[in-house]
């Protein structure tokens, strides 16, 4: 087993050397020996410019190769990865940049209209905070000179000044309990916190990941998730890498797009959050596009209704379609298996993975075990004594259910769950039946307060497209589907619900709305 990831990198290298590793629509390919000595380069780069061994690097930049080549080159170097989510302000971004004593910073030029670098400045400047002392800058649009800062092109002739030899000895001097990243949660709940993970940890979940899925040299794996996300680094990434899948990336999610691409490259790997294969179901152009390769599907969620995933089998053609659960601070824990039926990928999240014990704990908590449970979160033990308990239980604040055969379903967030006269409501539930609503795409279920039965439920509702419902159409349907206390008083059709980067929506949003309005009332 393969326990760092530099390791990891040149046994690609030797056992996939030809094939494919990064194929970026528009752009260049990659195989496996071209990637190491890319990532080499870096390395080298990363030497020459004072990063040291245990330093950190971060980026902040969208899904392309450069992504791939800087993280894999941090690594190589020795150094510890922080990446930064791409919507994330200046402010933000400098803020996980300070806490996170990073060294250098590999940031995209002009992307989208939005000059990071330029907004980073800014940020730095109004706070009184110094940048990472190195700077380099990823060419993705046509941008002016950044003074200060290094062109992608410049790594080069950097790396130039530092033997190949060097970079090597740092990559063999990686152990396997060394920290290899430190991944930021997404913040929904209050201020970011820093999961450090080891390389054995980041490769087991990939590894285990890319088992379960049946994963090869022979796949084409779209990468949709953001790269800065610990499902897009580790179980896309990492999981390629440990397999020989070619990673073929994609800057942003559009579902056209995404199509396109899967039909140009025949794409045979596509996971995401389930609103993607919706949007794709959707689509007018969809059955103009050829998407026969497609085979593997993993999403995940509290909500992911059985009929999506019977259609993304027969509409959209992919042969096993698996349900997963992770976090940040464990990434992957549970997942199903290939020929478990519909009912069981729609409605759990499968059975524990990469080494993970599961149990319940106090009202109902989903507690994780085992030797890829986070290594803490930097800087703060006090809150890492908070999230992992003294037998190594992580407590992760949802609530779930297990069955007899040890597969999990999540009920929602612990905080989530509401008491109609007297009775507990889980809004996943509730979100299940509004699912199967021909016309939903998609809802989000929470308590607002209610004089007489203390909290009631209220359904956040987005349409798909050419649907029309009332309010009166949704309470009709949970009428004869939910018990009284479970059926919920409101009913808000949105055009989206907002959403942390992993694309789940963000209820405490939701929440702050619905007390805003009823103070102004």
């Amino acid at each position: 087993m393969l326990s760092t990831i530099p390791a990891a990198l040149a046994h690609a290298a030797r056992e996939f050397g030809d094939r494919p590793a990064i194929v970026e629509p528009g752009g260049p390919q990659l195989t496996y020996a071209e990637l190491h000595e890319r990532v080499r380069v870096v390395a080298r780069a990363l030497a020459a410019a004072g990063v040291r061994p245990g330093g950190r690097v971060a980026i902040w930049s969208p899904n392309t190769r450069h992504w791939v080549e800087a993280a894999l080159g941090a690594s190589y170097a020795g150094a510890v990865l922080i990446p930064v989510n791409t919507r994330y302000t200046g402010p933000e971004a400098l803020d996980v940049l300070v806490r996170g004593s990073a060294r250098a910073l590999i940031v995209a030029g002009r992307f989208l209209g939005v000059d990071r670098l330029a907004e980073l400045r800014t940020a730095a400047a109004e706070e009184g905070a110094a940048l990472p002392g190195i700077v380099v800058r990823i060419p993705l649009e046509p941008a002016t000179p950044a003074p200060g800062a290094l062109d992608w092109d410049g790594l080069d002739a950097l790396a130039a000044t530092v033997p190949e030899a060097e970079a090597d000895a740092r990559a063999a001097a990686v152990t396997p309990d060394q920290v290899s990243d430190i991944l930021f949660t997404s913040g929904t709940t209050g201020r970011s916190k820093g999961a450090m993970s080891a390389h054995r940890q980041a490769l087991a979940v990939a590894a285990d990941w890319a088992r379960i899925g049946g994963l090869t040299s022979t796949d084409r794996y779209l990468v949709v998730n953001p790269f800065f996300h610990s499902f897009g680094y580790k179980a896309g990434i990492l999981a390629c890498l440990v397999t020989g899948a070619a990673i073929v990336p994609q800057r942003i999610f559009d579902v056209a797009e995404t199509m396109r691409i899967a039909e140009a490259e025949r794409i045979t790997v596509l996971p995401g959050p389930p609103t993607i294969y919706q949007a794709m179901l959707d689509h007018p152009d969809r059955p103009r596009r050829d998407l026969s390769s497609l085979r593997l599907a993993v999403t995940g969620a509290a909500t992911v209704p059985a009929v999506l995933v019977q259609r993304m089998a027969s509409d959209l053609g992919f042969g096993t379609v698996l349900t997963a659960y992770g976090m940040t601070e464990a990434v992957v824990a549970t997942m199903c298996r290939p020929g478990d039926d519909a009912q069981t990928v729609a409605h759990t999240a499968g059975r524990a993975a990469a080494g993970f014990e599961v149990r319940l704990g106090e009202k109902e908590e989903v507690l994780l075990r085992g030797p890829n449970v986070m290594l803490g979160y930097l800087g703060d033990p006090e809150l890492t004594s908070e999230a992992v308990d003294g037998d190594g239980w992580l407590h992760t604040g949802d609530s779930g259910r297990l069955d007899a055969r040890g597969y999990l379903t999540i009920t929602g967030r612990i905080k989530d769950m509401y008491i109609c006269g007297g009775f507990n409501v889980y809004p996943a539930e509730v979100e299940q039946v509004l699912a199967r609503l021909a016309g939903v795409a998609e809802s989000a279920v929470i308590g607002v307060p209610d004089g007489r039965l203390g909290e009631v439920g209220k359904a956040y509702v987005v349409l798909r497209p050419g649907h029309a419902l009332s309010a009166a159409d949704v309470l009709a349907y949970c009428r004869t589907r939910l018990a009284n206390y479970k059926l919920p008083r409101e009913v808000e059709f949105r055009a989206d619900l907002p959403r942390n980067p992993s694309g789940k929506p963000l209820k405490h949003v939701l929440r702050a709305e619905t007390a805003l309005r009823e103070e102004a009332r």
